[in-house]
């Protein structure tokens, strides 16, 4: 049992304590924005002051927002939000409440949801077709192709879609991409893969989900696999994966694009050749199929990389 005298310091030392407390409050609220900060609540004095560090914090975290100019001049502890107060059932919670350039980044990028990438880079994700860079005549054909595509796809889905061919760094892949963005925001799926690490990534999991991931590949609205001749060919690669995400698009009539720096003669040269063997009938029919899922366009530029 709890001696008496045990009860009376426990009493005592939390009467100081709140004692305490209070004086923290009055001297806080001396200060007359944090006082106007405070009145925004609608809250007693009696519940303020047992939150007074919380509150002082978040105040601090307010001004920093009116004072900020960009998320990255953001000084508060979690970049891009606030700590904010609310008073709810007779005590106050505090929870982070998104800023203004957070919620203007995250309207920006939701289309970004229907978009599936494989090993794609930032400015890929980010390819608009705003920014499509436009004083080089040579891209116009492909620019008015791609927003032909756009035009017609809600009333038909079911169009051709494109293989791109070109020198290196043409913005092959930035093209397309603007395109599938675009489309993105008005809740069309798609998926950019990039080609030779597609197939790294199905091969490593066979042991797992491999038929989700490749079902996922085949069955995708809108397609583009980027930079098909750059990996080895192998027998595996080209007939049990390629080769059937082809035959299926073509049955489904999926939109299917392909950017390359080989045109569709070089990449069946490519396609023959394995390891072990050429089969030139093989990648004929791989060919075919391409033929009956695409337009032709040539990108032959100079290099933006450089």
């Amino acid at each position: 049992m709890e001696k008496a005298y045990d009860k009376i310091k426990s009493f005592s030392k939390s009467k100081d304590i709140e004692k305490e407390l209070k004086k923290s409050y009055n001297e806080a609220i001396k200060d007359k924005e944090f006082d106007a900060f405070l009145k925004k609540l609608k809250a007693s004095d009696d519940l303020l002051y047992k939150y007074t560090l919380r509150l002082q914090t978040s105040f601090e975290e307010y001004k920093n927002c009116i004072k900020c100019k960009s998320i990255h001049e953001c000084k508060n502890e979690v970049t891009g939000f606030a700590y904010v107060p609310k008073v709810s059932n007779g005590n106050i919670d505090f929870y982070y409440k998104a800023c203004r350039f957070t919620k203007k980044i995250n309207e920006e990028t939701k289309h970004l949801k229907n978009i599936y990438f494989l090993d794609v880079p930032k400015e890929i994700k980010e390819a608009s077709m705003k920014n499509i860079y436009k004083t080089d005549k040579k891209r116009f054909d492909v620019v008015k192709w791609l927003h032909s595509f756009i035009e017609n796809y809600k009333n038909n889905p079911n169009q051709k879609g494109l293989y791109l061919s070109g020198n290196f760094g043409t913005g092959k892949t930035y093209l397309v991409a603007a395109m599938f963005n675009e489309l993105a925001s008005n809740n069309v799926k798609s998926a950019i893969v990039y080609w030779p690490e597609l197939l790294r990534y199905l091969k490593g999991s066979f042991s797992s989900d491999f038929n989700e991931k490749f079902n996922q590949i085949k069955k995708v609205p809108l397609l583009l696999i980027d930079d098909i001749g750059a990996e080895t060919t192998t027998a595996w690669s080209r007939d049990e994966i390629l080769g059937p995400i082809l035959q299926y698009r073509m049955q489904a009539k999926l939109p299917t694009f392909f950017t390359s720096n080989l045109n569709l003669e070089q990449l069946e040269k490519h396609l023959s050749v394995t390891r072990d063997s050429v089969d030139v009938v093989k990648a004929k029919r791989i060919i075919e199929r391409i033929g009956q899922l695409t337009e032709k366009q040539e990108l032959l530029t100079k290099n933006l990389r450089k």
